[in-house]
């Protein structure tokens, strides 16, 4: 039977909670405008893909699918959000950041090496509208190449 953790783990921890929260707190509002930010392009290319997979199906390939995620913490920087695209071992992520900046990372294979990727001013509207057609193209097209 393993040993029951120390009597003060849980104060520790809570205290440690405490220093990282105050820490991380000055990033709060950033971190809202990136998932409001990463939100709205989610929408944009949800939309996009509603339009791909009706004419992917009604060109008679049904089965050309790309799934896209929820926005979440992104995996690798914790003042930032992602969500991902997904087709087989096809990935693209895009990322807000909380200090303003959109990246747009591949396509890749996953377990591959991340890559190319493009940053933008969230407020380039037309540079990043852009940088996304080009992005969602790109990745559609290697996602769907057998």
């Amino acid at each position: 039977m393993p040993a029951s953790p120390a009597p003060d783990l849980g104060n520790r921890l809570a205290a440690l909670g405490q220093t990282l929260g105050e820490r991380e707190a000055e990033h709060a509002a950033g971190l809202e405008r990136a998932r409001a930010c990463a939100a709205a392009l989610r929408d944009q290319v949800c939309d996009a893909l509603e339009r791909f997979h009706a004419a992917a199906s009604a060109a008679g390939a049904p089965h050309l699918r790309i799934e896209i995620s929820a926005v979440r913490v992104d995996d690798k920087h914790l003042r930032a959000v992602e969500f991902e695209l997904l087709r087989g071992r096809h990935k693209a992520i895009v990322v807000a950041k909380a200090h303003g900046g959109v990246t747009l990372v591949g396509p890749f294979h996953a377990g591959k090496d991340e890559g190319p990727c493009r940053s933008f001013p969230a407020d380039a509207t037309t540079e990043l509208d852009e940088g996304l057609v080009a992005f969602l193209e790109r990745f559609a097209e290697a996602a769907a190449t057998p």
